[in-house]
């Protein structure tokens, strides 16, 4: 820029195609640095948008369902900047029952120098909030009968969307066996035959009953648990789910 300063006038009447060439240049090596910090930035800094969600129907009774949120939530929480919460209950979409999402990302105001250490200090203290809110969610209130699975997912996916940013990883966690039996869902009752499964998925989309979950990648931890179907529908309920949530968008899912 200075040396266009000192006389850009004169060199672009004599010159113009080789002083646009040394603006270009100039400006191409002025933004490169810019470029290259703002990628790495991103790359070692910038963590996934993420939700929780918690079955406190029957799943929540086998000292397992806790013990997988005690050890699993944590590595979790690392690759996440923000982390929201909800419950299966009977009526999960309008539970009372709640946690506030936890911001693991220090903000401007918190670390307003960009300092690694700062960053990594607030992250530590605010994942140690993460899994006290999910296991709370253990203990909701009985509401109603059953569980209400879909309701918990439209829930936290409501939540990711409010806070959406395209080129950031969005990713939930599933404590759930997945029984929903509650609304237009009844999984014990469910014709499971492939054309059964693709004609009630369309019904749960066109009613608007399933969640958006485009580009999300989902873990379910707990699923078919307590096993309550006879062992010859459990790869028909596998192959249910795995359509129901690539109908959500959902990029990869894990029933485990």
């Amino acid at each position: 820029m200075m040396a266009e300063g000192s006389g850009g006038a004169r060199d672009r009447r004599a010159v113009p195609g080789r002083a646009r060439t040394a603006r270009r240049l100039i400006a191409a090596l002025g933004v490169l640095p810019v470029v290259a910090a703002g990628l790495t930035a991103c790359g070692t800094e910038a963590r996934g948008l993420c939700g929780v969600v918690v079955d406190s129907t029957s799943y929540a009774d086998p000292a397992t369902s806790r013990n997988d949120v005690a050890s699993k939530v944590p590595a979790f929480a690392e690759g996440c900047d923000w982390i929201g919460f909800a419950a299966v209950t009977g009526s999960s979409e309008s539970s009372a029952c709640r946690q506030d999402p936890v911001p693991v990302a220090a903000t401007r105001a918190e670390n307003p120098n960009d300092n690694p250490m700062v960053e990594e200090r607030v992250r530590k203290h605010r994942i140690t909030q993460v899994v006290p809110r999910a296991v709370k969610l253990f203990d909701c209130p009985t509401e109603g009968e059953g569980s209400d699975v879909l309701g918990a997912l439209r829930y936290v996916a409501k939540q990711l969307s409010a806070q959406r940013q395209p080129d950031r990883a969005h990713r939930i966690l599933v404590f759930s066996d997945l029984i929903n039996n509650r609304g237009e869902l009844d999984i014990n009752r469910l014709d499971l035959s492939e054309s059964a499964r693709s004609q009630k998925i369309k019904e749960l989309r066109d009613a608007r009953l399933l969640p958006d979950m485009t580009g999300y990648a989902v873990v379910v931890h707990g699923f078919l648990r307590e096993k309550t179907s006879s062992p010859d529908r459990f790869p028909q309920l596998e192959a249910f789910w795995q359509e129901a949530f690539e109908a959500t968008g959902a990029t990869t899912v894990d029933l485990l």
